[in-house]
């Protein structure tokens, strides 16, 4: 794989699909999507490089979703990992809900 500098004033792509961080009491982590348009999956990272990956949620499209958990994070207690989850998911479609906040509908 090849790497290159991005010069001054140039968008870093990886920034574009980051959907925004939380963070524990130990750690910051960053959900990212797979692709700007139509993502299948996303994935949760931490680390000072931003290259721990803890998990990956794929079937984004097809509604069949699937966790996979990095090699340390696979081992966390199960109230760990929903926590994880949730706040995963609660970042990745943060501006979809907050959108839909605004186009409610009422039948009366």
């Amino acid at each position: 794989m090849q790497t290159r500098r991005l010069t001054s004033g140039e968008p870093d792509p990886a920034a574009s699909l980051d959907r925004g961080t939380f963070q524990d009491d130990y750690r910051s982590y960053t959900v990212r999507a797979s692709s700007a348009v139509a993502p299948d999956s996303f994935q949760v990272i931490t680390g000072v490089q931003q290259n721990d990956v803890v998990l990956v949620i794929s079937g984004l499209n097809s509604g069949d979703l699937k966790a996979t958990w990095g090699r340390f994070w696979n081992g966390l207690k199960p109230h760990a990992k929903v926590w994880l989850e949730e706040q995963a998911f609660r970042i990745f479609y943060r501006d979809r809900l907050d959108s839909a906040k605004f186009f409610r509908h009422c039948d009366g």
